[in-house]
């Protein structure tokens, strides 16, 4: 504790009474209130004292913890912000995942549809080539 010129002022102040109280003491003499009094104060001003000393340590406390809560702020800070990049870079690969799905699915959707084009093309080739033997057919019939 940092003591204030006022402080060692007050305790120069009591000193030589308190001693001259404990010689008195010593010696078996009795107490008078004054001297009581002197010694209340002296009691006091030390536990006063001890009262500062445990503030002091109490605000140095808090002041370490102000620092550690900073440091802890600024931890979350960062964890924000990696939190933030995993977000966007998730978000790209979704939108990629998504074109890229897209176009498969168009792909998949064309060759559906050619396949489809093909077979009905086929049915109706087989279709126009039945109609032109029995047409064939049902002409040499006729003929015959």
């Amino acid at each position: 504790m940092s003591e204030t010129k006022v402080d060692d002022m007050l305790v120069e102040m009591i000193e030589p009474k308190i001693k001259e109280i404990e010689q008195r003491f010593s010696d078996g003499k009795g107490l008078t209130q004054d001297d009581i009094n002197t010694l209340l104060l002296k009691s006091q001003y030390n536990h006063i004292n001890h009262l500062d000393d445990k503030l002091n340590e109490v605000t140095a406390s808090v002041i370490g913890l102000e620092g550690k809560f900073n440091i802890l702020e600024g931890r979350f800070d960062i964890l924000e912000g990696k939190f933030e990049l995993l977000k966007t870079d998730l978000e790209g690969k979704f939108e990629l995942l998504k074109t890229d799905l897209e176009s498969k699915f168009e792909l998949l959707k064309t060759d559906i549809e050619v396949t489809i084009q093909k077979a009905l093309n086929k049915n109706m080739l087989v279709l126009v080539a039945a109609m032109g033997f029995f047409l064939t057919l049902s002409k040499l019939i006729d003929k015959l």
